[in-house]
């Protein structure tokens, strides 16, 4: 096991053993125990009461963060040409159809997230390879297959993720930046949580939210009291 550096060490030593903090204080805990050089992304990871391999039970959505995401996400519209200029009003970074597909099939994905129209998914089907594993293919469920092209845009733009459930059943998601003021950070977090409390699916049984866990890119992760939230 690699021996903690001294910053790490000092890091460790602020978080009680065993005490489950207030999502307020978790909040500001966080910022202080990050010493990175960089803005490091603040990360929340919450295991939930249920069984993901049962369709009944499967927890996937999407939130819009009060505060934003912090990132500044590139956004690439697949839509027709009847369709370019609102999304390029909305803010889009890449906007066009077939150039975009080509580049795609060539195994071009930097952007963070995907917006297209029902009529083009047929052309993405066979994309799925490139984009499946790298979490880029839209989805209604998520609002990135949608007409009102101009809305997704603005909506991703805002501070919109979504997330889902993962095998192990926990869900993680980057809910903001450590130089996010703690109200911030405390607000983004609250937000997404009271959206997975209105999911529970109704075949879940037992404890929902079982524990969850605030840490940034580089620090050792802090514990929730899950009912003080």
């Amino acid at each position: 096991m690699a021996k903690l550096t001294k910053k790490q060490k000092e890091a460790h030593s602020k978080i009680e053993k065993d005490k489950l903090y207030s999502l307020e204080e978790a909040s500001a805990l966080v910022k202080e125990i990050t010493s990175t050089k960089f803005d490091a992304s603040v990360d929340i990871a919450v295991r939930l009461g249920v069984d993901p391999r049962k369709a009944n039970q499967m927890v996937r959505g999407v939130v819009t963060l009060p505060h934003g995401t912090g990132k500044d996400l590139k956004v690439l519209a697949l839509v027709t040409p009847d369709k370019e200029a609102e999304a390029k009003e909305a803010g889009a970074d890449y906007v066009g159809l077939d150039e975009y597909l080509d580049k795609i099939k060539n195994g071009w994905t930097d952007v963070d997230v995907i917006i297209t129209m029902p009529s083009v998914m047929g052309k993405l089907g066979p994309l799925g390879r490139v984009l499946g594993p790298r979490g880029l293919m839209p989805n209604p469920k998520t609002g990135t297959v949608t007409m009102d092209i101009a809305k997704a845009v603005s909506e991703v733009k805002a501070g919109k993720i979504d997330f889902k459930v993962d095998k192990t059943g926990i869900v993680h998601a980057a809910i903001g930046k450590v130089s996010f003021s703690p109200d911030k950070i405390a607000g983004n977090a609250k937000e997404l949580l009271e959206t997975l409390n209105k999911m529970k699916p109704t075949a879940a049984k037992g404890v929902y939210m079982k524990s969850i866990f605030l840490s940034s890119t580089m620090s050792p992760s802090v514990q929730l009291d899950p009912k003080s939230v």
